[in-house]
């Protein structure tokens, strides 16, 4: 990444994630009043007097817990501190020094690495409330009074984050990295793929559905090139959506589809298709990225030679509305297949950004015309002028003909065809507009 990290860690409940929004200048992070509600680190680009720096979001620590998610938040924490160059101790004015403040600042200490202390929820303008010089007690030095709400301290903060904050070196630029999105209903292994592409407990993995609720963001550089996979919440039927947290983890992933530019979509070898699976796949070929199917959890499959055949071929009838799709049998758990994913991904990517120029599309018009001749209606045949190519991601394509509503539907379909025999654009969905213009 190149960027420093700094770390934003504390007990449950105290700010860390309304301090991150603040901080990061959107919503990356959920709030809410419920405890534990961020899980996995999260991570968020902040720039401040000049300099950026990469904020990670962290689950509340909860030293005591023997709760098996909130332990694993606890595991999530310690690996941001292990991989900050500065951790930002959040704690709460209204609640004072509790015993878990004392234990997260023992810990912290033991890192060695430089802490910044934030007293959250100082909210009122003037004089610092008196409870604030309680927190000289934890041996951290000067306590900073920060209103995360409203943003009051939070420079002083800053300033002395970048204070701490090692010597700037130049960063590589990322133009060519590739955001990829995984995608599926929940425990079908999406956190998992990640820890097994990352090689580390990168978000929590859990038997228990709905366990990761945002959408965390994971940087992987290697021999196939730069990647940012981006863990999304598994998506529900709006049924089964039963309270404002989860509401704003099915809007998360929404927003991850938005921000990638290949979906990799997740599905059960065990379970194996069902009609949630298709409405997940169904964002992703709305928003027009590029997209792959992942059956996960082949090992636990039992196969003879045909097996791996047939299950494509009913893949590719349920998801007949994605045809260009490719299918890929993968093992989060054993890594099988993990290389041949990344390549996918790169040659989908690739296929999502083509750009055909004018000339060739209009040799492949005319031979596809002369094939199959345009449809008529009433004695009036479409007359396709000419086609060119709009934008890229997904690859749009202009048709100007005679009158709109002769260029049948089946009809398209057979053009596309023919542009996607010619120049492949497998994994990424096209756009076909049709423009009106009167022959002279």
């Amino acid at each position: 990444m190149g960027l420093p990290i700094v770390a934003i860690v504390g007990r449950p409940n105290v700010g860390k994630s309304t301090l991150f929004n603040k901080l990061v200048g959107s919503r990356l992070a959920i709030v809410d009043d419920t405890p534990g509600v961020t899980r996995d680190r999260i991570y968020g680009e902040c720039e401040w007097l000049g300099r950026k720096m990469l904020l990670v979001d962290t689950g509340g620590i909860e030293p005591f817990s023997e709760d098996i998610i909130l332990s694993q938040m606890r595991r999530q924490s310690q690996l941001a501190i292990e991989s900050a160059d500065v951790i930002i101790l959040v704690t709460d004015v209204r609640s004072g020094i509790v015993a878990t403040d004392v234990e997260v600042a023992h810990m912290l200490l033991k890192s060695a690495k430089p802490i910044v202390l934030c007293v959250n929820k100082c909210d009122s303008v003037g004089e610092n409330p008196i409870e604030l010089y309680e927190f000289y007690n934890l041996g951290l030095g000067e306590p900073f009074p920060v209103s995360s709400v409203h943003g009051h301290g939070t420079g002083d903060m800053l300033d002395e984050v970048l204070r701490l904050l090692p010597d700037e070196a130049d960063g590589e630029g990322e133009s060519d990295t590739v955001n990829v999105a995984v995608i599926g209903k929940p425990n079908v292994g999406k956190s998992s793929l990640i820890n097994a592409i990352v090689g580390e407990e990168r978000v929590i993995v859990s038997d228990i559905a709905g366990t990761t609720r945002d959408a965390t963001d994971t940087p992987v550089e290697n021999a196939h090139g730069k990647f940012i996979f981006i863990d999304t919440a598994g998506l529900r039927r709006k049924s089964k959506v039963d309270c404002a947290i989860e509401r704003y983890s099915v809007i998360r992933a929404r927003m991850a589809v938005e921000r990638a530019s290949v979906c990799v979509i997740m599905i059960d070898a065990c379970e194996g298709f069902t009609e949630q699976d298709s409405k997940v796949a169904g964002i992703a070929h709305e928003q027009g990225k590029g997209c792959i199917i992942a059956v996960n959890k082949w090992d636990a499959i039992e196969k003879d030679g045909k097996t791996m055949d047939a299950y494509r071929k009913k893949l590719m009838h349920d998801f007949a509305f994605m045809s260009y799709a490719p299918i890929i049998f993968i093992s989060a758990k054993t890594g099988q297949r993990l290389d041949r994913l990344f390549e996918l991904i790169k040659y989908v990517d690739s296929q999502n950004a083509i750009r055909i120029s004018t000339g060739k599309l209009n040799d492949i018009l005319s031979e596809a015309v002369t094939r199959v001749q345009p449809p008529t209606d009433r004695g009036k045949r479409l007359k396709i002028y000419y086609i060119t190519q709009a934008s890229t991601r997904p690859p749009t394509f202009v048709c100007f003909v005679n009158k709109r509503n002769l260029f049948h539907y089946s009809y398209q379909r057979y053009i596309d065809n023919r542009i996607r025999e010619v120049f492949g654009l497998e994994g990424t969905p096209t756009r076909m507009i049709i423009r009106e213009r009167e022959q002279k």
